[in-house]
């Protein structure tokens, strides 16, 4: 498992720390009122959740003679699994000129064994416009990945009616930092549903025992069909237009779900992979696996052009560039890698002199990787001249190393310039507009729970992979539509590797004819620059007219 602990430790969506709070006045369109629309409570309502998160059990008297095993049993976390009816709210938004009323329902749905004993909860916000025909309105289930990651990144920057105010190209503006109407919600086309994995969020297990058995490829899963099928159940949505809108690891799990699900009575109309993998042999390079490597080249392109690192003649015209970056990655490039030691010193020196070419690197840097660039080697050097590290998950984004140059292990700028104006909008959103209160902390990452604990399934046979399962989804289902949103310079879920993945589900043609592809000019979340964010709206509305919703 050591090779799949060091890639998910790659695989880290952000950094995180405890959520912050501002000053965020209260909307003047909020209304308190007891559930009415569409959206209905859960059915064991009790009181509104303000107990603390950790309620240690009741311990009897003891003695010096107690046993050590139950001491340790004391010591671990204990959190309250007591059902409570979710919080909703009603609020207002004009989106294109026209008036949108609608709930906004937060709160925890249960996670049940089989004997009725609940395991965990699951915390969600879900919209829904008043006055709709449930049978007719669309419903989209949308999460963030990681593994480990909340969805409020979703949630605040590209579906919900609310958004974190940033610059116009993504960037992070000075504090304090506010949120504003979002124009480019989904909400006119679908009602939605966040939802938060199990140790994120407001999302709890019962106790540490627990968490394992959801902190992994299958429990995951798992976890987030048993919330999709609740959730229509007691909403009775069952008749709805369902949809799936999956982010980075978050496609790894909407692939899995939409092969799940396949089997249990429960199809989608449509799946969004947003900056996907479904097959993690695309992203992990070992000894004998190059793949990664060819799969990064374009992207590389991309970036040293944003950071004017390429040739002039490349730089003209970044489309024929990023053609032709493909065509040799996957050409005189994979065929370079494949012969390995076999590579003779003229074939060497040709592909150290193009692989500097492509991605703006130095020929010693090329030379002393072994012509094989990761992540790691491309963020770190790129802009070494100007003491500066490239993003991983967008690499428009630079920063210092906050260690230093050379004493940095690894940093992503972008997680540091995105962390805190999500996560301070979000703390206030939710217990101001929203009214959800609670005394636990909102984790925008798991914490506590390392990436060496996630169960990675079908790494024992190799590396993790769902694509398999989309496959099978598709194919029980010649009606579902699969949407592919890529950006150019994502680095940690390259769209060049998304779409080799795709192209080898062995599909016939016409279930092939049900995918399509669109492309931004952003990194891993493409709707941080205010035009991608623009685009991702028409092109998931356009896409959900394909899948028969007008």
């Amino acid at each position: 498992m050591r090779l799949f602990r060091a890639f998910a430790m790659g695989l880290l969506l952000f950094s995180v720390s405890y959520a912050q709070q501002s000053d965020q006045p209260k909307s003047s369109n909020q209304k308190k009122q007891p559930p009415q629309s569409a959206e209905k409570p859960a059915e064991t309502a009790v009181k509104p959740d303000t107990s603390s998160e950790q309620k240690p059990p009741a311990r009897e008297a003891s003695s010096d003679k107690d046993n050590p095993k139950d001491k340790d049993k004391d010591k671990e976390e204990h959190f309250d699994m007591t059902e409570v009816a979710p919080v909703q709210t009603h609020h207002q938004i004009t989106v294109d000129g026209k008036l949108l009323k609608y709930a906004a329902t937060a709160g925890r749905l249960p996670i049940k064994r089989g004997d009725g004993r609940i395991e965990a909860e699951m915390f969600y916000v879900a919209y829904t416009l008043d006055g709709q025909d449930a049978a007719k309105r669309p419903l989209t289930f949308a999460f963030n990945g990681g593994p480990g990651s909340a969805s409020i990144w979703l949630h605040m920057g590209a579906l919900g009616p609310k958004r974190v105010v940033l610059q116009a190209d993504g960037f992070m503006p000075p504090s304090p930092y506010r949120m504003e109407d979002n124009p480019y919600t989904l909400l006119d086309r679908s009602d939605l549903v966040l939802i938060d994995a199990i140790g994120t969020g407001f999302s709890r297990a019962g106790d540490t025992e627990l968490f394992k058995k959801f902190w992994g490829v299958k429990g995951d899963i798992e976890a987030f069909s048993e919330f999709i099928r609740l959730y229509i159940s007691r909403n009775e949505r069952w008749s709805s237009p369902l949809f799936i809108l999956g982010e980075s690891y978050g496609t790894t799990r909407a692939a899995g779900i939409a092969g799940y699900l396949a089997d249990r009575g429960i199809s989608f109309n449509g799946i969004t992979l947003l900056s996907s993998v479904l097959n993690f042999e695309t992203l992990e390079e070992t000894n004998t696996n190059d793949q990664p490597y060819i799969f990064l080249i374009p992207s590389f392109t991309m970036i040293a052009a944003y950071h004017h690192k390429l040739a002039p003649d490349l730089a003209q015209d970044l489309n024929r560039a990023r053609q032709e970056s493909e065509q040799w990655a996957f050409g005189e490039y994979a065929q370079a890698l494949a012969k390995g030691d076999a590579l003779t010193a003229p074939e060497r020196e040709k592909i150290i002199e193009q692989l500097a070419r492509y991605t703006g690197l130095t020929k010693e840097v090329a030379d002393e990787a072994n012509l094989r660039i990761n992540v790691r080697k491309f963020t770190h050097y790129l802009l070494i001249d100007q003491k500066l590290r490239v993003g991983r998950l967008d690499g428009r984004y630079t920063g210092p190393d906050p260690s230093g140059l050379l004493d940095t292990p690894f940093y992503d700028p972008t997680g540091s310039a995105t962390q805190p104006p999500f996560t301070s909008v979000f703390n206030n959103y939710i217990r101001t507009e929203l009214g959800y209160k609670t005394d636990m902390p909102y984790y925008v990452r798991a914490q506590d729970i390392g990436f060496d604990k996630w169960d990675w399934g079908s790494a024992i046979q190799g590396f993790p992979d769902t694509a398999s399962a989309m496959r099978q989804a598709i194919v029980k289902n010649p009606y579902l539509k699969v949407l592919v949103m890529e950006g150019y310079y994502d680095l940690a879920t390259p769209y060049f590797a998304a779409n080799y993945a795709i192209q080898h589900l062995d599909l016939p043609q016409k279930y092939r004819d049900n995918i399509s592809y669109t492309t931004y000019d952003a990194g891993h979340m493409v709707y941080l620059p205010t035009e991608g964010l623009k685009k991702m709206k028409a092109d998931q509305a356009s896409f959900m007219e394909k899948a028969g919703v007008p």
